[in-house]
């Protein structure tokens, strides 16, 4: 998992990069709110962010409320890092789209748990996308044997979008994953099948 981190005090900054790499995720370092927000527009974006609250350029609850304007099925997991603790800080941070709040100075155990929760949701997102993305392709393939499809009144061979004639078997099974195993309904097997039978055993007897 790759995360962001906007910090601009350099000491900060290290420290909170060097414990994000101990614990095993691939960093993303910005001195800005202005260069966070032009990592997190990148196609390849950073699926979770911590931010401090004021940075030069813009301030992380602006990223934040920014950030959230991006439509998109896999939204950042975004954490506010930054000494304004108080209640109203919180609720205003919360509010324009932080995901989590942190105070300075983190506590280590704290900070690797609330990490993780947004990990987790950051890839259940992800997931999520994921099976939507392959629903609506179903859907769209589905469509396909919809419709009006016209059919030979003597053969019964059926005609495809591109005027090519073919049984009914190969233009379904063109157009979805279904597969054909043959056999006799009752209709066919007492008007066909077994005349047929009852005659080669007459002839054999």
């Amino acid at each position: 998992m790759r995360i962001l981190i906007a910090e601009d005090e350099r000491i900060s900054c290290r420290l909170l990069e060097s414990t994000l790499i101990g614990w095993g995720y691939e960093v993303v370092v910005t001195r800005s709110g202005t260069e966070a927000w032009d990592a997190l527009q990148q196609q390849n974006a950073p699926r979770l962010a911590i931010m401090d609250w004021m940075m030069p350029g813009l301030d992380g609850v602006e990223v934040c409320r920014r950030a959230r304007r991006i439509e998109t099925s896999t939204p950042p997991y975004l954490i506010l890092l930054t000494a304004k603790g108080s209640k109203e800080n919180i609720v205003e941070g919360l509010s324009n789209g932080a995901n989590d709040y942190i105070t300075k100075p983190f506590d280590r155990d704290e900070l690797r748990a609330r990490v993780k929760v947004g990990v987790a949701v950051a890839e259940l997102q992800q997931t999520l996308a994921e099976r939507v993305a392959e629903l609506e392709a179903a859907v769209v393939h589905v469509k396909l044997l919809q419709g009006i499809l016209p059919i030979c009144s003597y053969c019964k061979h059926v005609r495809d979008d591109k005027n090519y004639w073919q049984t009914v078997e190969s233009y379904v099974t063109n157009h979805s994953e279904a597969k054909f195993s043959h056999s006799i309904c009752p209709a066919c097997y007492e008007s066909v099948v077994k005349p047929q039978m009852d005659a080669l055993q007459s002839k054999l007897s």
